[in-house]
C-alpha cells in the first residue's frame, strides 16, 4: 500500500488556517514525509508542539508532542480541518509558546 505524502498545497492550507487565529501566531507548520509538525521557537531548535500524520486521501491521525521528545499517538482521526479544531478546542495547552 503506497503511502500518501504530506505535499506542500497542504501544508500552505494548514498553515492559512492556523494564520486566521490571532493566539497561534508563534506556530508554523513543516512538512516532512507523511507528516505536517506543528512547531514554534527558533527553526534551528524547534519547539514540536503537535503532527498530523497522513493515513489516506483526506484521512489524518493527531499526534502530540511528549515532555520527553517523542511522539504520541491519539485516537482522533479524520479530516485535517476538523483535527485542527479539535486540537484548538480540546488541547488548547499543546500549542502555548514556551519561552
Amino acid at each position: 500500500m503506497p503511502k500518501h505524502v504530506a505535499d506542500e498545497l497542504q501544508a500552505v492550507s494548514l498553515a492559512d488556517l492556523i494564520g486566521r487565529q490571532p493566539e497561534l501566531v508563534h506556530i508554523r507548520v513543516r512538512r516532512h514525509g507523511v507528516l505536517l509538525i506543528l512547531e514554534s521557537g527558533p527553526k534551528d531548535d524547534p519547539v514540536a508542539h503537535a503532527r498530523f500524520r497522513r493515513l489516506g486521501a483526506h484521512i489524518w491521525r493527531l499526534e502530540m508532542s511528549t515532555h520527553t521528545g517523542g511522539w504520541e499517538a491519539t485516537p482522533f482521526r479524520g479530516q485535517i480541518e476538523i483535527l485542527l479544531e479539535a486540537l484548538i478546542t480540546d488541547f488548547p495547552w499543546t500549542l502555548t509558546p514556551i519561552a
